[in-house]
């Protein structure tokens, strides 16, 4: 009788190799699927950041190119307002209309002038005076921030001061103003009227001013002014170095002398 028998290590190494065979190639499948499906999505996100940040670029973009390029094809005006040497405000009107023509021969002063009624702003431009009675200046009235800012061009010096309402037109009613004398229904002549400001004290920043004043007043000289009749102890005149600017934004004249004490 022959004795038959097998090898235990060989026997076990056959039943391993059947079990590996056993696991079916789906769940390898699947294993693959799920890395993919994780990386498809990160990809996803990674685009639709992307997305987001190239909307982001063209809204920001958009608006620089509002400011700088829309806004520039609003009208420009040139006007010229004819005016007398000679204080309205401390004669009675029958006096002045009586000796102003003899006395106080006409004058004509230049500007170019934007108004942007939607961001509440006037622009003005007063070139080189004809008469050398006044320094050149770039103006700003901004009637939002309640801000009036002076450019002396001759200075190149940047003053600020609290809007006066009194005296500068509001936007609306300025440019009704511009049209009707564009049109030729209206033609201009004025007195000159005075206001005096004292420089008070240095502005190191300009940032907290509103994007018009910012951008006529950055990298200059910059000072706040105040009337000098609302400055106490100096009624008296005294010796200063002053600069004038003569403008107009109503319908009369004004001379802004600007004084450093």
């Amino acid at each position: 009788m022959v004795k038959v028998s097998f090898n235990s290590a060989l026997g076990q190494k056959d039943v391993k190799k059947d079990a590996e065979t056993l696991i079916p190639e789906e769940d390898k499948d699947a294993e693959a699927a799920l890395v993919v499906r994780h990386q498809s999505r990160a990809w996803c996100w990674c685009m639709c950041l992307g997305v987001a940040l190239m909307l982001s670029g063209v809204v920001v973009g958009g608006a620089y190119l509002y400011r700088y390029y829309i806004m520039e094809e609003d009208e420009v005006y040139f006007c010229g307002v004819n005016y007398r040497e000679d204080d309205y405000l401390i004669r009675q009107e029958e006096e002045v209309e009586m000796e102003a023509a003899n006395a106080f021969p006409l004058r004509q002063l230049e500007e170019r002038i934007r108004v942007l009624e939607r961001e509440q702003v006037e622009l003005i431009s007063v070139p080189v005076p004809e008469f050398d009675d006044g320094d050149p200046a770039d103006i700003v009235h901004d009637f939002q921030r309640k801000l009036t800012a002076y450019l002396d061009l001759s200075l190149n010096k940047c003053y600020v001061i609290p809007l006066n309402t009194s005296v500068v037109m509001p936007p609306r009613d300025f440019l009704e103003l511009l049209v009707n004398v564009k049109a030729g229904t209206y033609l201009p002549q004025s007195y000159l009227i005075h206001e005096e400001m004292i420089v008070t004290e240095r502005l190191e920043s300009v940032d907290q001013l509103g994007y018009f004043i910012y951008n006529l007043c950055r990298g200059k000289d910059t000072f706040k002014l105040q009337r000098r009749d609302r400055i106490l102890g100096m009624q008296k005149r005294e010796a200063m170095n002053c600069s004038k600017i003569r403008h107009f934004e109503s319908h009369t004249v004004v001379e802004t002398l600007i004084c450093h004490p």
